[in-house]
């Protein structure tokens, strides 16, 4: 069997996007996963692809980046997979941010008019306005501002999308495959990742394990400091097409994103998805990989849902999960090969942000491998930066 030029360590949305991007470059490439592909983070997430949640600097050039990719990629899958296995539920539907105090109305005018700066579209509305676009918004509206370019997409299926396209490339998708570390050849540089199924020898190995980044560098002998970060969600029943038409979220959660918190933090987020259902979140908080569920956070969420739109104070609430976010503590990701060990390389620490900045993500891996300029200044997201090097606790 000839083995991979590279082996990708997590099988969700920037592991799939990765493991593309490279195969496409013509590599052989393995991708990993102790479950089954896109059933972590990548499953509780809520397809997200946004600017409107980011200020000025490295992440919104990212994010701009994985804005304009992410439609090329989806329809080169569709090129080569075809319509059906690339659908991926892309909506280009705009988000709308609200200000629902006198308090909120200056910091959102603010932020609004520093992302126009950095060439972000960003539409001041009057409450009208916003009435206009989303008419069961609550009446305590004060301002708005709406983003037209915020889209969403289905996160699993793009994933699975990204992974097909690596099988037909004729790359491998391992799945119930546990990473254990990896392997080094004489001269200290990565030839293989050790699993629970034994030795893959390799080029490199590349650590796509999300909120778990941090303990496969760990035992890889490269620690990082990702964290995990949990977040909870609802999602309610069918309801009529138009009752929210946007993502629409409290201008609260600007700040909830970029805080470093660790104490329970919730902010009003409500969106549609294609099959009539509605997303509530969100929710943020540092608990380890503690997986109970929290009937108090639950609540907070509805609480605040109904806040912003009354209407669904009425409507029945389906089902919850529950997720955990790669949090890294300047809230960048971490993106290249670690200059400690030649060999490896880390795609991770996107947080809640991972769906939106995927297509990016991917793309400067390909070309930091490439030895391409990329397209996006790659320095803000290396490996040796302090925030990503000092220990943190959990």
């Amino acid at each position: 069997m000839v083995l991979p030029d590279v082996v990708v360590v997590g099988a969700g949305i920037i592991g799939a996007v990765c493991a593309e991007a490279l195969a496409a470059e013509g590599l052989r490439v393995t991708v990993l996963d102790r479950g089954a592909p896109a059933s972590g983070t990548t499953a509780a997430g809520e397809g997200n692809v946004l600017l409107s949640d980011k200020a000025p600097g490295p992440e919104l050039d990212l994010a701009r980046a994985s804005r304009r990719r992410w439609p090329e990629l989806l329809a080169e899958l569709g090129e080569l997979l075809g319509a059906t296995l690339a659908e991926a539920e892309w909506e280009p539907k705009g988000g709308l941010v609200v200000a629902t105090t006198g308090a909120a109305f200056a910091p959102l005018a603010a932020f609004a008019a520093a992302q126009r700066t950095a060439g972000v579209l960003a539409y001041p509305l009057s409450p009208a306005e916003a009435a206009e676009r989303e008419p069961h918004l609550t009446p305590d509206v004060t301002a708005a501002v709406h983003y037209p370019e915020d889209a969403q997409l289905q996160p699993v299926l793009a994933a699975t999308a990204l992974l097909a396209a690596v099988r037909a490339r004729g790359g491998r998708v391992l799945a119930g495959v546990t990473a254990l570390g990896v392997t080094r050849d004489a001269a200290g540089a990565v030839d293989g990742v050790r699993t629970d199924r034994g030795r893959i020898g390799c080029g490199a190995v590349i650590n796509a394990c999300g909120p778990w980044a941090g303990r496969f560098a760990a035992a890889a002998g490269a620690a990082i400091a990702v964290l995990p970060r949990r977040g909870m969600v609802l999602v309610t029943g069918p309801l009529p097409p138009g009752t929210v038409r946007h993502k629409v979220y409290d201008a609260d959660y600007v700040g909830a994103v970029a805080s470093g918190e660790a104490d329970l933090q919730t902010s009003t987020v409500v969106e549609s998805t294609r099959a009539g259902t509605v997303l509530i979140g969100s929710s943020r908080e540092r608990v380890g990989f503690d997986e109970t569920l929290r009937v108090e956070v639950l609540r907070q969420l509805a609480r605040k849902a109904v806040g912003l739109f009354p209407v669904l104070a009425e409507v029945p609430v389906m089902r919850a999960y529950g997720g955990f976010r790669p949090y890294a503590p300047d809230h960048l990701p971490v993106i290249g090969e670690d200059p400690r060990l030649p060999g490896l390389w880390h795609a991770t620490g996107h947080e809640g942000a991972g769906i939106g900045l995927a297509a990016a993500t991917g793309q400067l891996i390909a070309d930091l491998w490439a030895g391409r300029a990329p397209a996006v200044d790659p320095g803000p997201f290396r490996v040796d930066r302090p925030a990503v090097m000092e220990e943190v606790p959990a």
